[in-house]
């Protein structure tokens, strides 16, 4: 575990111990040389009989007052206004930014944040859309300019651990030093109306770490404590609590419509529409249809459980597919899908969505992009009176529930399939923040549908 070395007394993870800590010695005490910085990071394990806590009981805490007394800056993965430019740049640049703390008396939210010192981070679509600069232009110059900066750190799908906390956190959350958690990347505000009445996924006053807030493209980051979610790792793999957030998506939109006996397609098959397919399958869908532009992802949702794939011609026009539909047709007896998932986000792809569906059926929108939509003949909708539903985000927490039962269930065989068939066991699909570049990154997004980075 790292260099031990001799004391005479140790601390206990339980704030309110550490005033007697002189009472409770450690058993064991181990160094380690930190990564970045070369000093020396203090980790100890204390059995405890404080009356405080679980007699017996094991506590880890990690020591880092002189870490960052002497680390000034970290290396993140960020977009900046001034040096970058959004027409004139494309991809994260990695830069010193400075290392975040919690300083309650100059800001009085922080009781309520958490330092984290981040894990694995995973990549997204939305995180590809930044890469090619063709999302959230105006929401991340809007909020650069608000918080009177220029550089924003990017990412928002992390695991990572507890090494401070505010001094309320423990108190209204449960979340101690030394948790593993992941977290939702929608931070809410908690006081609209439809914070207030339990749809805090469409919260009127949110930040999105990554976006319209820093995010945790970086070694270490403050998050609000109340957007953090504990995980277990004995229960799901670190690699996969990473990703909780996107399957999360995947769980939400799921959630929306009825599948058992259902005739389902996935329009999109990057991680989330893969995701959707594992889902309808477990949900109950008796045939899923996924389509996609590239190959390569339509042998991976293959392996995931889709019963037919349809492979697409990348197009240049707004309007449905026509071999599409003929071919959906001649999988559903000429009636078309009973729930279609668009997953992609492009014009083509909502009309192929609406196109596809049976007259009564049900479309989940949840994919994005940017800039105005046409929707020929838009009437057919209605007179086919289809069902509709916009998603964004994950219900907070009820969907966090639902996606960890999911992937801690053995026997539906979820985990195993996203850990072998998306993350190809880890296999060229985990780079180390340390080995980032430009070109490698683009070479690993073009070659995966899915790729984390490993702080």
């Amino acid at each position: 575990m790292g260099e031990e070395f001799s004391v005479l007394q140790g601390g206990c993870g339980k704030q309110a111990c550490l005033r007697r800590r002189a009472e409770y010695p450690a058993q064991k005490f181990y160094g380690q040389r930190h990564a970045i910085t070369g000093r020396l990071v203090v980790l100890f394990v204390l059995r405890t009989t404080c009356p405080e806590l679980h007699e017996g009981q094991f506590y880890l805490r990690l020591i880092y007052d002189n870490l960052k007394k002497t680390m000034n800056s970290i290396s993140a993965l960020t977009y900046d206004v001034k040096e970058d430019g959004w027409e004139t740049s494309t991809g994260f640049i990695k830069r010193e930014v400075t290392m975040p703390a919690l300083d309650e008396k100059a800001n009085p939210k922080d009781v309520l944040a958490v330092l984290l010192e981040i894990q694995y981070a995973g990549v997204c679509g939305t995180d590809r859309g930044i890469w090619n600069r063709q999302v959230f232009k105006e929401l991340i110059h809007q909020t650069l300019e608000r918080e009177n900066k220029s550089t924003r750190i990017l990412g928002h799908e992390f695991v990572g651990r507890v090494v401070e906390a505010g001094s309320q956190v423990e108190n209204l959350y449960g979340i101690r030093v030394g948790d593993n958690v992941s977290g939702d990347s929608h931070v809410t505000c908690g006081r609209c109306f439809q914070c207030r009445v339990g749809e805090e996924e469409v919260c009127q006053d949110q930040a999105i770490l990554g976006i319209s807030t820093d995010g945790i493209f970086s070694k270490y980051a403050k998050i609000s404590a109340k957007n953090l979610w504990q995980v277990d790792f004995s229960r799901i793999r670190p690699e996969i609590c990473a990703m909780l957030d996107p399957f999360g998506n995947a769980v939400h939109s799921c959630s929306k419509v009825e599948l058992r006996g259902k005739r389902v397609a996935v329009l999109g098959c990057g991680p989330i529409g893969m995701f959707t397919v594992l889902l309808a399958r477990a949900f109950g869908a008796v045939k899923i249809v996924a389509v996609d532009i590239l190959e390569a992802n339509l042998n991976t949702a293959k392996e995931l459980g889709a019963h037919e794939v349809v492979l697409l011609r990348k197009r240049d026009d707004i309007e449905a597919d026509p071999g599409l539909l003929q071919r959906i047709r001649e999988l559903t007896y000429d009636k078309g899908v009973d729930v279609t998932f668009e997953m992609a986000g492009p014009n083509a792809s909502v009309n192929n969505a609406l196109a596809i569906t049976r007259g009564g059926g049900e479309v989940v929108l949840f994919g994005l992009k940017d800039g105005d939509f046409v929707i020929p003949e838009f009437k057919d909708a209605i007179v086919k009176g289809l069902t509709l539903y916009g998603v964004i985000g994950r219900q907070i927490f009820q969907t966090w529930q639902t996606s960890q039962r999911m992937l801690s269930d053995k026997t539906n065989g979820i985990q195993e399939k996203v850990w072998k068939h998306i993350l190809k066991e880890g296999r060229d699909t985990i780079i180390p923040l340390d080995s980032y570049s430009k070109e490698l990154f683009e070479q690993k997004m073009a070659e995966h549908a899915k790729i984390l980075i490993k702080f």
